[in-house]
C-alpha cells in the first residue's frame, strides 16, 4: 500500500465541490451480514444515540443556520476529542470549522465543537493524492466535557481486509439537513481503494464514516475522484499503516 506521510494543520477547508450526482437506482434487496436491512437502499437515518457520533461540518461564522458541507464522525481517542473525515475536507485554505454531531433539521442537539486542530497527511497537503484523502481534526471540550463523552464514538480499524463484512455509511448531503445511511458490501477498486454502491450520497456527504457491525470505522467516503463522480458509488482510501500512523500522530500530540 502507498505510505502517506503526515503533517498537522491548523487552518481551514475550501468548500467542497459535488461528489456523487443524485440519481434513482436499483438496489439488492439482500440481507445485510449485521442485520441492519436490505443492501444498497438508501434511506433517512434514525435519530439515536449512536447516529449521533456522525455529523455536519460547518464554518464557524455561519453556524447551523449556513449551510454545511462535509460529513466527520467521532473515532475512539484517549484525549476523547477526535473526530474523523476526508482529507479534501479540511484542507489547509480557509478559517475556523465546527462539527455538530446528530445535526438534523436546523439543530444540533449535541451543541457545536471548535475544530481547534487538523491532522492531514503530506500527499494531499503537497498534491492532493487521491491516495492520501483522509484526515483527523480535534475538538475543544464544551462545558467542561469531551465529545467522546457526550455521545460516544466508534473505533478506527485499518488492516481490514475489504469487503469482509457488510458497512454502513451515514452521511449529510449539502441540499437537505437530515442524514442519509446505506448498508452494503464494499468491493476492492485498487490497491489503495474501495468502493461501496449506495445511491444519493452526493456533495456534502465526503467525510462519512463506513462503520462495520462491530462499530468500528474501515473507510472514510472521499478518496478517488474525491468520494466518486457518479450517483450510486462512493470511495475510499483503503485504511492501511498510513492511516495507522495518521491516527497515531493525533493521538500523540494533542
Amino acid at each position: 500500500m502507498k505510505r502517506i506521510p503526515r503533517i498537522s494543520v491548523t487552518s481551514r477547508p475550501a468548500l467542497l465541490g459535488a461528489v456523487v450526482l443524485l440519481a434513482l437506482t436499483s438496489a439488492s434487496v439482500a440481507a445485510a451480514d449485521d442485520g441492519r436491512g436490505p443492501l444498497g437502499v438508501t434511506v433517512d437515518a434514525d435519530a439515536t444515540r449512536r447516529s449521533g457520533r456522525v455529523g455536519a461540518l460547518f464554518e464557524a461564522d455561519d453556524g447551523p443556520v449556513g449551510g454545511h458541507f462535509c460529513t466527520a464522525s467521532v473515532v475512539h481517542s484517549p484525549q476523547a476529542d477526535l473526530l474523523v473525515t476526508a482529507a479534501h475536507c479540511v484542507d489547509a485554505d480557509n478559517g475556523d470549522l465546527v462539527f455538530a454531531p446528530g445535526y438534523r433539521d436546523g439543530r444540533a442537539p449535541y451543541g457545536m465543537w471548535k475544530v481547534t486542530r487538523r491532522f492531514l497527511p503530506d500527499g494531499w497537503v503537497e498534491g492532493q493524492d487521491e491516495d492520501s484523502d483522509i484526515a483527523f481534526a480535534a475538538v475543544a471540550d464544551r462545558g467542561g466535557r469531551r465529545l467522546e463523552e457526550v455521545v460516544g464514538a466508534n473505533r478506527l480499524a485499518t488492516g481490514t481486509a475489504t469487503g469482509a463484512t457488510a458497512v454502513t455509511v451515514t452521511g449529510y448531503p449539502d441540499s437537505r439537513d437530515t442524514p442519509i445511511t446505506c448498508t452494503n458490501r464494499p468491493a476492492r477498486e485498487s490497491g489503495t481503494q474501495q468502493r461501496i454502491a449506495c445511491p444519493e450520497f452526493t456533495s456534502g456527504t465526503s467525510g462519512s464514516p463506513w462503520v462495520n457491525g462491530d462499530s468500528h470505522v474501515v473507510g472514510i467516503l472521499g478518496g478517488h475522484e474525491k468520494g466518486g463522480a457518479t450517483a450510486d458509488i462512493s470511495y475510499s482510501v483503503v485504511l492501511g499503516r498510513a492511516a495507522a500512523e495518521l491516527y497515531r500522530d493525533a493521538t500523540e500530540n494533542p
